[in-house]
Order: C-alpha cells, then sequence, then structure tokens
C-alpha cells in the first residue's frame, strides 16, 4: 500500500518512502557500530566541523 504522507508531519511523500529510508539508515548505522575502522573522538570531530564551518562563514568586523 503506498500511502501518501501529510508534508507538514513528513518530509517522505508516502510510508513506502518513508520506511525505505527507514532500513537504509538502520543499516548504515549498523555498519557504523560493526566496523573495525578506529573510532574518532567527538572532540576531534567537532574541532574539525567548527574549522570548515567557520572557513564558509564571514567575519564579522569588530569595532
Amino acid at each position: 500500500m503506498n500511502t501518501n504522507l501529510d508534508p507538514r508531519v513528513s518530509e517522505f511523500e508516502t510510508q513506502e518512502q518513508a520506511d525505505s529510508y527507514d532500513r537504509w539508515f538502520r543499516a548504515k548505522v549498523q555498519e557504523a557500530i560493526d566496523s573495525k575502522q578506529p573510532r574518532i573522538p567527538h572532540d576531534q570531530v567537532m574541532a574539525e566541523m567548527w574549522a570548515v564551518i567557520d572557513q564558509h562563514v564571514p567575519k564579522k568586523a569588530v569595532a
């Protein structure tokens, strides 16, 4: 069944799209949990993201 969803409630047009995204997202999360790659500390990720943001946000002049 392809039920239409209310755009005020969901970013998806149909329940089928929402379910498909949910399956994809859960698979990606499980893939990350199962990964043997070294973990990156939260503080390191945030420092790197703030550096990227700072490159793209115009600086305000200080009077």
